[in-house]
């Protein structure tokens, strides 16, 4: 056959074939959904060190962009119509304690700003203090390297929870005073210190909430219909470093109690700290355990304010990293996130978990690298909607990368 004659054999079958109806996709050839939707980052490249914070109708983004070896901007973002805005800086400085797991933060209470770094007091590793940055509603300009704590001991001070708190700030921290070796060689604990902040950066009340925590994980704190609550890793005589809460009730402390017993005995910081979230008295908590050699990320619900909370709920078991984060949807359903390890990389993943135990099925968020320098993910909601972030690692840049997606998403079995 000449090949002007197969051609047109060839337009002829495809032009009666052509004419039929396409056939339906099988299941098999369904595309999935994709329900988590990547935003365009106001970051640009070597940030890392993300926070998100949202109140009310206000969501904000911080993080850290570096210069060389030590030049290092802390940057602001805010959301509008889903959208995050041009950054803004808040200060520079050469002389910041920049770790992958003690990020600085930034809230917002009524119009006004606050935030903070990590700053060095002396040539020490590991001395450094906590400054305040606070930019008062109407201010054009922020006030910086303002003293959280004026203790004077070259020791480290980090870790930090803020959250608004009626017209000021609540903030909790660990602080290392105590563990300045004194004349005869001894060294005293991480204690854990809280205190409330005006606008303008005055301490006006302080509080030691526990002498002796964990070393390096991180706190958090909520504020609750009775008043403030801190929740963080507790740290035994015995080393056994379960996560603890300490209740403002009438006024008054309570003492450090256990959320469960895990009894995870460890000699070292895990550096893995929880997540709290509070609707008036319901409280929902998540955190990450490896006691019997068994990691696990789990949460726990209460309905008075803190003060018991049931039984853990497992939410992910096996090769898990932990670096938790929880949030209430409504009264009966949290979402939380955490990480896990993946062959060679890491997934930060969601899921919905209700108050009696039902969850939905996990997803996927993103993939990143395994490495410290992939930091501690964050998860805000705005609305209806779930705000992601996180610091991306492609060989030796990092970048912080955002996300969304509705929390009507998650699918249930």
């Amino acid at each position: 056959m000449r090949k002007s004659s197969f051609y047109y054999l060839l337009v002829t079958i495809s032009l009666i074939f052509g004419c039929k109806e396409a056939a339906k996709p099988t299941a098999a050839d369904e595309v999935e959904v994709k329900v988590v939707e990547e935003l365009t980052s106001p970051a640009k490249e070597s940030s890392a060190l993300p926070y998100l914070m949202s109140n009310k109708d206000v969501a904000l983004l911080s993080w850290v962009e570096t210069s060389g070896d030590t030049l290092a901007t802390m940057k602001y973002s805010e959301l509008v119509d889903g959208k995050w805005q041009s950054s803004k800086n808040i200060l520079t400085g050469t002389d910041w304690f920049v770790n992958w797991a003690d990020y600085p933060m930034i809230t917002e209470n009524n119009g006004s700003l606050w935030s903070h770094v990590l700053k060095k007091s002396t040539a020490g590793t590991y001395s450094y203090d906590i400054k305040m940055n606070v930019k008062p509603k109407g201010a054009t300009e922020w006030k910086t390297d303002l003293p959280l704590h004026t203790d004077g001991t070259p020791t480290e001070h980090g870790f930090v929870s803020i959250v608004p708190y009626n017209d000021h700030f609540f903030v909790n921290w660990l602080d290392g005073r105590n563990t300045e070796e004194n004349e005869v060689g001894e060294r005293g604990a991480m204690s854990l210190r809280a205190g409330i902040v005006s606008v303008t950066g005055e301490m006006l009340e302080e509080y030691e909430l526990d002498a002796r925590t964990c070393d390096c994980c991180q706190t958090t704190s909520v504020i609750t219909d009775n008043g403030p609550i801190v929740i963080y890793r507790d740290r035994s005589a015995d080393e056994i470093r379960d996560i603890s809460i300490v209740r403002q009730v009438a006024g008054e402390w309570t003492a450090p109690k256990a959320i469960h017993v895990d009894n995870w005995q460890i000699k070292g910081c895990p550096v893995n700290g929880p997540k709290v979230d509070a609707l008036g008295n319901n409280v929902v908590v998540a955190w990450f355990t490896g006691a019997e050699n068994a990691p696990k990320v789990q949460v726990s619900f209460s309905s008075n304010g803190g003060e018991v909370f049931t039984a853990p709920i497992v939410i992910a078991e096996g090769i898990i990293m932990g670096r938790v984060d929880v949030l209430w949807t409504d009264e009966d359903n949290a979402v939380v996130s955490w990480m896990e390890a993946n062959d060679k990389s890491a997934l930060f993943k969601a899921m919905i978990v209700r108050k009696d135990g039902t969850t939905s099925k996990q997803q996927v968020i993103t993939k990143m690298a395994d490495s410290r320098k992939s930091g501690f993910p964050q998860m805000e909601m705005v609305e209806e909607t779930l705000y992601f972030a996180w610091t991306e690692q492609v060989a030796a840049v990092t970048q912080v990368r955002t996300a969304k997606m509705s929390v009507d998403a998650f699918s249930f079995n």
